[in-house]
């Protein structure tokens, strides 16, 4: 066990090394010149060669990249070119909104998406398994912000059971809190539903034609414990694969959904940079979810010895 630990550890050291260079390689090659750019037309070379400075662009890579990484390692990532605030500051300021919009969603999803995918299995082939397939095909098939978009005008603007937009702190309350980010949430958990429930049903399919789910039933085990504890059990290594999975994937759909219902995360934050084209911003959020899903990778494949001990590691 510790071994293999280790031995994942230390894999995921050169992928942590290979997004730093990548990331910080963004300022180099972009097109143009970032000064430049950042400076304006109406611009003089000395405001150019002074944002150069601050960028760091006139000394070498290897230098430049040595300090940046240094900083990184210290949870320094530089200022704001726009706002002159630490990037570390404004991180922490966003961090809230994004960390509680993934936790939701995930929540949601698994609570929604794992007994259909049972139920679709353990129906299989009646008009109840068409019905909840035809959902998760919707539900991939349909982009997320349209998907928020009827959502926002159904819940919100007509019924007037949901914010439309806005987000409200823990520190204000948990169901203000919550209210806040059920639309959002559940917005973006319709494409997690729809493809954790398609695995869970084609798993359970598989394993219910095995042996020991006939000689469980043969010896009179109720069809619950069938499919929760004899079926769904030994079905849960790919639905974890794929939960996840889909908890690094709400990262890049956090971009979308925060832009849509005005939330303002760390998706927010990247748009609102890349707009604007703040370079250290940019390159520290950025970061910082390369490291989160490297992070929850690790996580997944410690959890297979966990889940089934017959993992040969």
């Amino acid at each position: 066990m510790a071994s293999y630990i280790l031995r994942r550890i230390l894999a995921t050291i050169p992928v942590v090394l290979f997004v730093m260079v990548f990331v910080f390689s963004l300022l180099y090659i972009t097109p143009g010149d970032p000064a430049a750019i950042l400076a304006g037309d109406q611009a003089t070379q000395a405001e150019i060669e002074a944002i150069r400075t601050d960028l760091g662009l006139d000394r070498s890579f290897p230098v430049r990249f040595v300090e940046w990484s240094t900083g990184v390692m210290r949870g320094d990532f530089g200022t704001s070119i726009f706002t002159r605030l630490p990037v570390s500051t404004m991180i922490l300021q966003r961090v809230e909104p994004t960390l509680s919009l993934m936790v939701v969603t995930m929540i949601i999803a698994i609570v929604v998406a794992v007994p259909l995918g049972v139920l679709a299995a353990w129906k299989h082939g009646s008009v109840l398994d068409r019905v909840i397939m035809l959902f998760a095909v919707l539900g991939f098939s349909v982009p997320v912000f349209v998907i928020g978009y009827v959502l926002a005008w159904t819940l919100a603007l007509q019924l007037g059971w949901l914010p439309v937009q806005g987000y409200s702190p823990f520190a204000d309350g948990f169901w203000p809190w919550l209210r806040s980010l059920l639309l959002p949430s559940f917005t973006l958990a319709t494409f997690y539903i729809a493809i954790i429930a398609r695995i869970t049903r084609a798993t359970m399919l598989e394993i219910m034609q095995q042996d020991y789910i006939r000689t469980a039933r043969g010896k009179g085990v109720s069809e619950r414990s069938v499919l929760f504890v004899h079926a769904l059990r030994n079905a849960s290594v790919p639905i974890v694969t794929v939960v996840g999975i889909g908890i690094a994937l709400v990262i890049s759909g956090a971009v979308v959904i925060e832009s849509v219902f005005a939330l303002p995360g760390l998706g927010r934050l990247t748009v609102d940079s890349i707009l604007r084209r703040d370079y250290p911003v940019i390159q520290a959020v950025i970061l910082i979810f390369s490291f989160v899903y490297v992070v929850i990778n690790l996580l997944i494949d410690l959890s297979y010895t966990v889940i089934d001990p017959r993992i040969r590691y």
